[in-house]
Parts: structure tokens; sequence; C-alpha cells
């Protein structure tokens, strides 16, 4: 191995950072910026390969989302469930989405909810079809353990908590 090989260290986008106190989190940060770029990118290509082109990322979250289990969602759930502060955000996806009849607002109470039309479930379908057609196929031929994914996956949202409680403590500092 060449002095140049030995160096290389973590994989990271800011070695600054990675020279603390812990470098692998560094590398789970710089792993989590690619994959969540990549996965934005791979939901805006699959929904327009499944006929709804020009879709935001977090639109076609909402529409999975308002599909889910066919239940009417509010707009409090949607914030909550995808950890998102700024209302906004999901009131304007989710008024790109009505417009294209994929979703249809009502009113609980006083609260907005959402719940998907029979052509936002159609999108969701065909959505479903790529996805297993070109990245589930694919993955599966990696021959990852499911279970330890969903150990990942548990992992990775546990972390979460963690950046949003750094969070709260970065704003009164």
């Amino acid at each position: 191995m060449s002095d140049a090989q030995d160096k290389v260290g973590p994989i990271v986008a800011a070695s600054h950072l990675a020279a603390g106190a812990m470098p692998a989190l560094s590398e789970v940060e710089f792993a989590m910026t690619l994959m969540h770029h990549s996965f934005q990118r791979w939901m805006v290509h699959c929904m327009a390969a499944a006929g709804v082109p020009g879709l935001q990322p977090i639109a076609v979250h909402l529409l999975h989302a308002v599909a889910h289990r066919r239940d009417e969602k509010t707009l409090a759930e949607l914030c909550m469930m995808f950890n998102i502060e700024d209302t906004h955000v999901v009131t304007y996806a989710i008024k790109k989405l009505s417009a294209l009849g994929l979703v249809e607002s009502s009113r609980r109470g006083k609260e907005k909810t959402v719940k998907a039309t029979k052509k936002g479930f159609d999108a969701c379908s065909r959505y479903h079809g790529v996805r297993e057609r070109l990245l589930v196929d694919s993955i599966k031929r990696l021959n990852l353990d499911e279970e330890a994914l969903s150990g990942i996956a548990a992992m990775m949202r546990t972390i979460s908590g963690q950046y949003d409680q750094a969070a709260r403590s970065a704003t009164i500092l």
C-alpha cells in the first residue's frame, strides 16, 4: 500500500468534522446525504415513469402517505409523520396534488384533511409496479438480510431523534 492509500481515512465530505471525537458519525452523515439525494431523484423519476411527471419529492411522499391504509389524513398528521416544521411546504404540495386530481381536501371539524382520489391510488399502484421492476428486483439480487435492513431503519429513526434534540439545544446557544 502506498502512503496515499494509508491516509484515505473515513469517506466523508468534511474532514474537519471527521477529525472530531466520532469520525464514524461523519461517515454516516455523508452516506445519509448521498442516499437522501439519490432517493429523492429516484422518487421523482419513478413517479414520472408511473405517469405523473413534475412532482417534487415531498409531493411524492405525501401522495403515498395519503394513500397509506386509505385513511384520511390531517395536515398536522402529515407534518408529524415526516417531521416537517414548515406547514406551508405540505400545504403547497397538497395544492399541487389536488390540482392534478390525485388528492382531495375536506374538513374534520376545524382541521383540513386530505385523502387520495382514485387517480391518486392508481398513480401509487403504477409507482409500486415500477418500483418492484426497477428497484426491488435489483436490490434483492444483492442478497441483503431484510431483518438487518429493518434494524438499520430502526437505528436511523433513533438517530434522527438525536439530531432533533441537538437542533433544539442549538437554538438556545
